[in-house]
């Protein structure tokens, strides 16, 4: 039996479109979604901060955002010679503390901008698990492979979990209370957690979710953890680390994503771009021969064409 992964909504509403605006945040998964997103040149953000597993720290960031409360001095560490922040991603860290502070504050209002303008927020929540920083007393983003002896694990049980989301889901409604929220919880298994507790991690998210879906209407959720268990649990859709979906898995759940959540209207355009992405990728033979002259002609035509139509196109 096929997994029941339609969402009921009226003809095209509240669906995306060109003239959208989406904000991805959370886990890993998330950024499959966007290169999506990315390639069929829809208007995203994708996790300033990068990675972020865990709901309680993707809080963090869209109340700072919201606030508009900046990075200081006193939010960043020096650790082996790099600055770090445990609100964000090492890819952030850096050599220099004003680079650090400049990196966090610039990824700041991109997702405040992003919070203030978007049409659509896909939160994708990664894991329960988390750890809390012992001197600060407060649950991190990311370790940043400090010792272990400076952190408490620790599993966020599903009443902390709800709280966040509403905290999320408030603060968002404030400014932006035609938003549509989709909540999802990544695929992707947090092994190292263990089986055992990495079922329980998903479990806690998926329950925390729900209990806010039934009563708020804002809020969707888009099943991509069930439909890789249940639909695609065979090892073929997986990645060489048995853990990750392969890009076969990716494209089906992204069909699916879009069959729910993407307007039809733009079905002809997603076609054009994607035999431009195609030509773009062309090598030939002889580069100044005529016919690759003529090609290269005609598919600027093509570009230039669509630009003059959605100019926030860029290829």
């Amino acid at each position: 039996m096929k997994l029941q992964t339609e969402i009921h909504l009226k003809p095209e509403e509240n669906k995306i479109d060109y003239s959208s605006k989406i904000l991805l945040l959370g886990s890993c998964f998330s950024e499959n979604i966007g290169e999506k997103f990315d390639y069929f040149k829809f208007q995203n953000l994708q996790n300033p901060f990068g990675i972020i597993f865990n709901p309680v720290s993707i809080e963090k960031l869209v109340v700072r955002a919201i606030e508009n409360r900046t990075f200081l001095e006193k939010d960043i560490f020096e650790h082996s010679g790099i600055w770090k922040c445990f609100e964000a991603h090492s890819e952030l860290a850096s050599l220099n503390k004003n680079e650090l502070l400049q990196k966090l504050n610039t990824a700041l209002l991109d997702l405040r901008e992003a919070l203030f303008t978007s049409t659509h927020i896909i939160f994708t929540y990664g894991t329960a698990w988390v750890y809390r920083e012992l001197e600060r007393n407060e649950i991190v983003a990311n370790c940043h492979k400090l010792p272990q002896q400076n952190f408490t694990k620790e599993l966020l049980s599903i009443e902390t979990i709800s709280k966040s989301l509403q905290t999320i889901v408030s603060k968002v409604s404030e400014i932006k209370p035609n938003a549509i929220i989709i909540n999802t919880v990544s695929p992707v298994r947090h092994i190292k957690d263990g089986f055992v507790e990495n079922s329980l991690s998903k479990a806690h998210l998926i329950s925390a979710i729900h209990q806010l879906v039934f009563i708020n209407h804002q809020l969707k959720y888009f099943p991509s953890f069930e439909i890789m268990m249940d639909e695609l649990r065979d090892y073929r859709f997986y990645a060489e680390d048995m853990l990750h979906p392969n890009k076969t898995a990716i494209e089906i759940i992204w069909q699916k994503f879009s069959k729910v959540w993407i307007s039809s209207e733009t079905e002809t355009l997603q076609k054009e771009i994607s035999s431009i992405q195609n030509s773009l990728k062309h090598r030939p033979l002889n580069p100044e021969s005529t016919e690759h002259l003529q090609f290269l002609e005609k598919l600027q035509q093509k570009i230039s064409s669509l630009q003059n139509e959605f100019p926030h196109i860029k290829f």
